[in-house]
């Protein structure tokens, strides 16, 4: 065994009388994976959090974010505040659809198998970037030129 990957999903399996979906599964996976926290973290902080931060919506102390004038609010005003961000929610994603994930589902092929081997044997279960070993972090193996620059999907190119 390589990864998590493996047990998660046999324990997911066993939790969930013998079958679950592959969208349940991937969310198990979720739970594990520490990367797709520090994702979002820096969304917050370097996209989301600094429009807000500059437009006074909300305060940033350390890693905290506080919603400016939270305590002035009463529990109606919070109420109708929620629903107004789930209506705003609810019509972007009318309004643009499966387009909203597009940039993260291009070119996202799934990379067999053996052909990881191959790739990671290459590097010698390094990180040709950084020079981590696979016995210190999981390593991912991607084009070295991307598909939507004109990288082809080819052992010479991962």
């Amino acid at each position: 065994m390589s990864h998590i990957y493996q047990p998660v999903m046999i324990k997911k399996l066993l939790k969930s009388k013998g079958s679950a979906t592959d969208k349940e599964i991937a969310e198990m996976l979720l739970q594990f994976d520490p990367s797709q926290v520090e994702y979002y973290q820096n969304i917050t902080n370097n996209m989301v959090g600094k429009v807000l931060r500059n437009h006074k919506i909300v305060i940033k102390e350390k890693n905290y974010y506080q919603l400016a004038g939270f305590e002035q609010l009463n529990k109606d005003q919070k109420e109708d505040l929620v629903h107004i961000c789930e209506s705003k929610i609810d019509e972007y994603i009318k309004k643009r659809g499966d387009a909203i994930w597009k940039h993260r589902r291009i070119n996202r092929n799934h990379i067999p198998g053996t052909i990881r081997y191959e790739v990671l044997k290459r590097a010698k279960f390094r990180c040709e970037s950084c020079g981590i070993s696979a016995d210190e972090r999981a390593l991912e193996v991607d084009h070295i030129v991307p598909v939507n620059t004109g990288g082809e999907n080819s052992i010479h190119n991962y």
